[in-house]
């Protein structure tokens, strides 16, 4: 799906000419993300976690500055069909979320810490919508793998709600069916930093996120 039809949606016809000189004013600029590492080695240790908050390019762009993040694949959980592509999402009907699925190192970042992460990355309060992108593909979830992971995510989500006045509505589910995005998904802010909606909704997040103490060198 072209960037484009992302940002129409979001800017009125002033905003959107300015964010396209910015698009053809920045195309070849860098997507001020860590160098990917070719190929990646995923140690015996490495674990998992699967959540969304959103367009899965704006949380995988998110992810890909943590230190000890060794994976994020965009991908679509939750829902009732099998192998659903995007077009299919994108209607509602499939009931899948947009997520991403994390690859890390435990020894160099925790579970807890990616999960308190979470809560800056997006607004959690919000139903089914993340700023103009709206839908239940867009809803704030987390999916647990057991009963352990399900008591980190819980104590996360209570040790952030005060701020957030209370209002936090993310899903807290069991681990369904995950379903890799298409391949044009995958690193989609770093490969196309002067995509319309990168530098009107990603770029700006990313910046933010640079002050984020988990994402310091």
């Amino acid at each position: 799906m072209p960037f484009d039809t992302k940002l129409t949606r979001l800017l009125p016809a002033p905003l959107l000419a300015l964010a396209t000189l910015l698009m053809s004013a920045c195309t070849n600029s860098s997507a001020d993300l860590p160098a990917a590492s070719s190929p990646v080695v995923i140690p015996a240790n490495a674990e998992t976690l699967v959540l969304g908050g959103g367009c899965f390019w704006c949380v995988e762009a998110a992810y890909e500055l943590v230190p000890g993040v060794l994976a994020a694949e965009s991908g679509y959980a939750g829902g009732k069909r099998p192998n659903p592509t995007y077009e299919q999402v994108c209607t509602g009907v499939t009931g899948h979320a947009e997520v991403v699925k994390l690859t890390f190192d435990p020894a160099k970042v925790t579970r807890t810490a990616l999960l308190d992460y979470f809560w800056d990355i997006h607004n959690p309060t919000t139903l089914n919508r993340q700023g103009a992108d709206t839908g239940t593909q867009y809803r704030s979830v987390i999916y647990y793998a057991n009963d352990a992971e399900k008591a980190l995510i819980l104590a996360s989500r209570e040790r952030a709600n005060p701020g957030w006045d209370g209002k936090i509505v993310t899903e807290v589910s069991p681990l369904p069916d995950y379903f890799p995005a298409e391949a044009y998904h995958q690193d989609y802010y770093r490969n196309n930093p002067g995509a319309g909606y990168c530098q009107a909704v990603i770029r700006p997040k990313i910046d933010k996120l640079k002050k984020n103490p988990l994402v310091q060198p």
